[in-house]
């Protein structure tokens, strides 16, 4: 099994060959509709996995070629991978003296181009070992399959963690899906949910508002919109029906039909009026508050410390 990377942080698993895969590219044919070759820019294949675990090795190595910091970006994910679910599996590099990759798919891609970084996960460093190879004990039985489920846990979290723009601080929020649609003001992901500042709105300062709530609000009002007539119209002339995405991106801006909105989230017993925010009454059939309780959290500066030598 082959995964590409392409656009980032897209993932694709094919079956379809090497060879015959680049070549329905070269022909633009609709098995392959939408993409190039220029796209790729990770080869990932997992090779022969398990026969090492018999012999009581549990280790894999990762082959690499082409462009080396992709490369060493997989391995570290391999490696946060590994940690993070604890497996008993060990994650090296494969031996600089190897005369190459093993024999793989990913030498038809890098045929096609030298630069495209790719990687071949194996059970074995320098050589291929299989007593029973191409005999008549090479069956299922001849399978360590939990050597097959624990790489595949391992390889999926690996692809999740080189698709985790959103998640910390490597590779950031300067991954190209986020900055297709905004500008982040920070390198690094806050997930907090944060402070509700100023007026309740369906159409808040942006100043106000999270990267990852904008991004997420501009990926959705893209993906759940119907076709507009003003597509091609500034951003100032959308109608009530349309809302505006990219606003952020010169040139870049369209206005589209959705009705992804923000939704201001605060108690049902709190109320702004006249820029001061009130609390209601309590209703006498909520006892004590349980169905919609009101509270708040401190909202200090940075706290300091002062010392005093004697």
């Amino acid at each position: 099994m082959k995964w590409m990377r392409y656009r980032e942080v897209k993932y694709m698993g094919f079956y379809l060959g090497s060879r015959r895969f680049l070549a329905e590219v070269d022909m633009h044919s609709d098995v392959v509709h939408g993409l190039n070759s220029t796209l790729i820019k990770l080869v990932m294949e997992v090779g022969s996995i398990g026969k090492a675990f018999d012999r009581g090795l549990k280790s894999l190595f990762v082959h690499a070629a082409g462009g080396s910091s992709a490369a060493n970006k997989t391995f570290d994910a391999f490696q946060y991978a590994h940690e993070s679910l604890g497996s008993n599996i060990k994650i090296s590099m494969a031996s600089k003296s190897n005369p190459g990759i093993p024999p793989s798919s990913l030498m038809s891609f890098l045929r096609k181009d030298s630069s495209i970084s790719g990687i071949v996960l194996e059970d074995f460093n320098t050589a291929f070992t299989n007593k029973f190879y191409h005999s008549r004990f090479d069956d299922l039985s001849n399978i360590n399959s939990s050597a097959i489920v624990t790489t595949a846990s391992l390889v999926a979290h690996t692809l999740y963690i080189l698709a985790r723009c959103l998640l910390t601080c490597e590779p950031r929020l300067s991954c190209g899906l986020v900055k297709d649609y905004i500008r982040p003001t920070s390198n690094c992901p806050n997930n907090y949910v944060g402070v509700l500042v100023g007026e309740p709105s369906t159409a808040p300062l942006l100043d106000y508002v999270s990267d990852i709530s904008r991004f997420v609000w501009n990926f959705l009002a893209e993906r759940t919109s119907l076709p507009s007539k003003n597509a091609s119209i500034a951003c100032s002339t959308c109608s009530k029906a349309e809302v505006c995405i990219r606003s952020e991106k010169k040139r870049k801006s369209t206005c589209v039909v959705s009705t992804t909105r923000y939704i201001p989230v605060y108690s049902t017993r709190l109320k702004f009026e006249y820029g001061v925010w009130h609390v209601l009454p309590p209703d006498a059939s909520d006892v004590m508050g349980m169905v919609d309780p009101v509270w708040t959290k401190s909202f200090w500066d940075v706290i300091q410390l002062r010392v005093y030598t004697v």
